[in-house]
């Protein structure tokens, strides 16, 4: 900063997560800061955000924003991440909202153990089957129940919308190759992933590491987004096939950023991540106030950092 400029905020002044703004949503603006404030100007004129007070900052389609305000974002414990309209498409992020790593800790440990996984991968699927009891079901089995799950979403919808459904067929390098109905689903997904993963890497995790999905770079993104399409792409899907659209891609976007903001899906995703990591949804987990670093011990011990453990008679 400038001399005179404001000063960066400290870790005491930083507000827990869970008293802040969370997600804010800005397209078409120019970004800038005044003090420790975040400016977001259009044509309407300018508002004022509060860095300390912002989870994180998802900037859509049209926005430029400054050197400054990304240093503040960043002094403000605060991310900032690039999406497509209204969070469709994940394109990069800043640093991540958390300073603690114990959601990204939580994930590595859960995912290296078979155990762990197995638990984790079983919650996952409860979410989806409305109470049924996965504590003892194999993966093969869980797989099995699942197909059965989304066959049953696909006909369902069909009967809904009266459009035909034959299978899932789709060409990833070549969209226009599948039937209309399949396009829907492959923009609709595409949507979909890409509101989870601006969630995924703001809070700290890590979008590759997987518990069901795996050997991908957005393999926990697929876990979080299956969460979602039986209320989200799939239904969005078959009632933008049974109009004759010329682009049923854009089309279906469109519709899937109205269907998401209606579904709350951001805000169900942060707390179904918290959920599955940490068992509960602690949002203060990932707050500034734990910017705290310790040092490895071995075992499962950690030992305060910023000593000089030379000097302790042992």
């Amino acid at each position: 900063m400038p001399s005179g400029g404001p000063r960066p905020a400290k870790t005491p002044e930083l507000l827990r997560a869970q008293d802040r703004l969370t997600f804010i949503y800005v397209e078409h603006a120019v970004i800038h800061r005044d003090a420790n404030a975040i400016t977001c100007t259009d044509a309407r004129g300018t508002v004022h955000i509060p860095a300390a007070t912002l989870g994180a900052l998802l900037l859509g389609p049209g926005t430029t924003v400054s050197h400054q305000a990304m240093v503040l974002l960043a002094d403000s414990g605060s991310t900032a991440v690039w999406v497509g309209e209204r969070g469709v498409r994940y394109y990069a992020h800043g640093r991540p909202l958390a300073r603690s790593s114990r959601l990204l800790d939580a994930q590595a440990r859960l995912v290296s153990n078979r155990g762990s996984r197995l638990a984790v991968a079983r919650q996952m699927y409860a979410m989806r089957f409305e109470g049924e009891d996965t504590s003892r079901l194999t993966m093969q089995q869980l797989r099995g129940r699942e197909g059965a799950r989304v066959r049953a979403s696909y006909r369902a919808e069909s009967e809904r919308t009266g459009v035909p459904w034959r299978s899932r067929d789709y060409r990833p390098d070549d969209f226009e190759a599948s039937d209309p109905v399949n396009q829907a689903l492959s923009a609709a997904n595409t949507a979909l992933y890409g509101v989870v993963h601006a969630v995924v890497v703001a809070v700290g995790c890590s979008p590759g590491l997987g518990f069901v999905h795996t050997g991908h770079d957005r393999s926990f993104v697929y876990d979080i987004a299956d969460l979602y399409k039986a209320d989200t792409s799939i239904p969005a899907a078959f009632e933008m096939a049974r109009h004759e659209l010329g682009d049923i891609g854009a089309a279906t976007r469109r519709h899937m950023r109205d269907l998401m903001h209606a579904e709350h899906v951001l805000e169900r995703s942060v707390r179904d991540v918290y959920t599955l990591l940490l068992g509960e949804y602690d949002e203060g987990g990932s707050s500034g106030d734990v910017d705290v670093i310790s040092l490895w011990d071995g075992d499962d011990r950690a030992v305060a950092g910023g000593t000089n453990y030379d000097d302790l008679d042992w």
